[in-house]
């Protein structure tokens, strides 16, 4: 299986806003692929999250994140999220990986 994990910093206040943003996405996504993800918060940084989703290949994947990134919405949503970050660490860390066991 083919994972992304993504780490961000959203501000504190903006949670409910986080996932409600997620969640519109994640129905875009599910047009397109076959995904599982989850969200983790930082017990030592309240504004510090991880996001890890599955994929079932790389290829699925790769075959199409192109429909995905062209989708209007969904460019709309990334600009809603880019809001959400902590103005002072807008960096966003994009890792992948591969699910060996579990």
């Amino acid at each position: 299986m083919y994972v992304k994990v993504y780490e961000y910093h959203i501000q504190k206040e903006k949670v409910a806003e986080y996932f409600r943003i997620q969640e519109k996405a994640t129905n875009i996504y599910k047009k397109y692929i076959d995904s599982e993800t989850t969200y983790l918060q930082s017990h030592d940084d309240p504004t510090k999250w991880m996001e890890i989703t599955t994929y079932t290949s790389e290829e699925e994947y790769q075959k199409n994140i192109a429909f995905i990134n062209e989708n209007v919405e969904i460019q709309l949503l990334f600009s809603e999220f880019h809001s959400l970050l902590l103005p002072e660490n807008k960096h966003i860390k994009e890792e992948d990986f591969t699910k060996v066991r579990g």
